[in-house]
């Protein structure tokens, strides 16, 4: 759902434009206002209402409609909602951003499937950048990285700690000494 369209406005609208766009939207498409109405418009309004409520929660704070943006824009307008016969083709949303009710339409270009979320080197990349950056991902990552360090460490202190008592000898020379010994005596 392009939540711009649904406030009926572009995407660099200020704050207030915002604000007041929503305040007039919601007036218009209140449930209270529709309770008398027959239930097809009472439907249509709610839905509305919930489309324009989602929208102003997100476009009016800051980080989210940062977040939105990004997203909006690396999905390239695709259709992330089924296509069902409920009120006016309005369907089931499937957005990874977790707010709001979950209702809405999208654009759907022409010629594009129903199912392709996913498709292209952008939204690809997203998915790759969105597994890098999760926190299991960066804690398994650390975790790894020390591991990794420790051992790295271990070999480098075992080579010092063996030059500091046996000087003038390597450690390879030193087992090859041994193993001359070994044939001598047998």
């Amino acid at each position: 759902m392009d939540h711009y369209r649904v406030l009926g406005l572009s995407k660099n609208a200020t704050r207030d434009e915002i604000k007041e766009a929503f305040r007039n939207l919601a007036v218009k498409y209140h449930p209270d206002k529709h309770s008398q109405s027959s239930n097809t418009v009472r439907e249509n309004a709610t839905l509305r209402f919930k489309q324009v409520s989602e929208a102003y929660e997100i476009l009016s704070d800051d980080r989210k409609r940062a977040n939105y943006d990004i997203r909006y824009s690396a999905t390239n307008n695709k259709n992330y909602y089924s296509n069902n016969s409920r009120a006016g083709g309005y369907g089931k949303q499937y957005n990874n951003y977790g707010y709001g009710y979950g209702y809405g339409y999208e654009y759907k270009r022409p010629g594009s499937s129903s199912s392709n979320v996913g498709d292209g080197f952008v939204s690809k990349l997203e998915i790759a950048l969105r597994f890098l950056t999760t926190r299991a991902f960066l804690l398994n990552a650390a975790f790894a990285g020390a591991l990794l360090g420790g051992m790295f460490v271990i070999d480098k202190s075992k080579e010092a700690i063996w030059s500091m008592h046996n000087s003038g000898k390597s450690f390879e020379a030193a087992m090859e000494s041994i193993e001359k010994a070994r044939a001598r005596k047998d």
